[in-house]
């Protein structure tokens, strides 16, 4: 059956393009997810094209009907991450030949924005994801003053979109507030096969010093100053004046620039490193308390891996936290910005064994209901919404 130039049918496979400026192996957040969304597709019969930076494994590799490699640039303060730089001519000229249905943007830099002045130019619909908080960042890293522009150029991107994809609801009301438009929630999900308690590992929780009765306080993440890790230092030194008789150990498994500043700051801490795949589940496994002090998150995937994972987690009250934790049932959650009460609500899930065991219990059973299929079928839904229609004009711009 043939397919119209400007629409897509709403039975048959899709041709979709993401647009990325990070994809697995790397390792974050935003890679995961569009790792996922991308083999989920796939796997439900679409035509999925890739776009994006060439990685360090990309040396001899060529761009192909599936796959469009480009120039990246390093990311500053970010080891590993790259701008993406397509011209748009180049785009236009592949799209034209190879025309998609929908595109996925999933990050604003260069790359995205090319896709999207071409997309436009093509009459493509475009749905964008907001996957990182780059305008919260920016503080964090001594650049306060580009936080406005910051957030007027990602208002004024996502709104050149058909719809914007956001993974919190407490996302979506911050975006809503900052008048972002066409905003729909799009979560994440857990392989709750993988993270998962019966990957508990004695022999690693030895090699930590640790036994059985022993609690094992765990962090998981990107080594990074927007990820409020100070927070770790002051909670961990706070459960150890609180419970002086009991054996705890932080456990830190992760990189990043702030790597070596938290090391000399605890020393008596384990830093593992970064761990993929299943070392990364039996670290999980293998630990009792989850601290998660980062108030810059658009969702939080550790969150429900920890979860999944059968561990007590500390949180502040947003993003997935929000979402997924009930306070004092699946974990306990504080204030956003309460160093206190999280400190407080660490200490309180530590007082009684069975109440943290209870707990641990119900998170994995909550985070086992968290699966993948649903949410990439909802995605499929959501490209499908827009298929066919006409590119949404907010405003004009120089830009496009």
């Amino acid at each position: 059956m043939a397919r119209a130039d400007t629409g897509c049918m709403t039975t048959a496979s899709l041709n979709i393009t993401l647009i990325t400026e990070t994809f697995p192996p790397e390792i974050n957040g935003v890679a995961n997810t569009l790792g996922r969304l991308c083999d989920g597709l796939r796997a439900r019969g679409h035509q999925v094209e890739l776009v994006r930076p060439r990685q360090g494994g990309d040396l001899s590799r060529l761009s192909d009907d599936g796959l469009l490699l480009c120039r990246g640039w390093p990311l500053p303060g970010y080891p590993g991450l790259q701008w993406g730089q397509s011209s748009m001519h180049k785009l236009l000229r592949r799209w034209k030949r190879q025309r998609p249905d929908v595109l996925y943007i999933a990050t604003e830099g260069p790359l995205g924005l090319s896709a999207l002045r071409a997309a436009r130019r093509l009459g493509i619909s475009v749905v964008s994801g907001f996957h990182t908080n780059f305008q919260q960042y920016s503080s964090q890293y001594g650049l306060s003053m580009l936080s406005r522009i910051l957030t007027h150029y990602l208002r004024w991107f996502h709104n050149r979109s058909s719809l914007t994809l956001v993974p919190s609801v407490s996302q979506r009301l911050e975006l809503e507030r900052r008048h972002f438009e066409r905003l729909d929630l799009l979560s994440r999900g857990v392989d709750s096969q993988l993270f998962h308690p019966a990957r508990r590992d004695n022999t690693l929780r030895g090699q930590w010093g640790l036994g059985n009765d022993d609690i094992a306080i765990l962090h998981v993440g990107r080594l990074a100053p927007e990820k409020n890790l100070g927070l770790l230092k002051r909670c961990f030194e706070g459960l150890q004046a609180t419970y002086p008789q009991r054996r705890l150990k932080l456990i830190v498994v992760g990189d990043g620039p702030q790597r070596e500043t938290l090391a000399k700051s605890l020393p008596e801490a384990i830093f593992c490193g970064t761990q993929r795949g299943e070392e990364l589940a039996r670290h999980y496994a293998s630990g009792d308390l989850f601290l998660f002090p980062s108030l810059t998150e658009t969702f939080g995937n550790v969150v429900l891996e920890a979860m999944a994972s059968g561990l007590g987690v500390v949180a502040y009250d947003q993003a997935a936290a929000t979402q997924h934790i009930r306070h004092g049932y699946s974990g306990a959650v504080a204030m956003p910005g309460d160093e206190e009460a999280f400190c407080d609500a660490a200490s309180w899930l530590l007082e009684e064994p069975e109440s943290l065991r209870r707990m641990r219990l119900n998170a994995r059973q909550h985070a086992s209901r968290q699966g993948w299929p649903a949410i990439i079928e909802q995605f499929e839904h959501q490209l499908r919404s827009v298929c066919g229609e006409e590119p949404v004009d907010t405003g004009s711009s120089r830009l496009v």
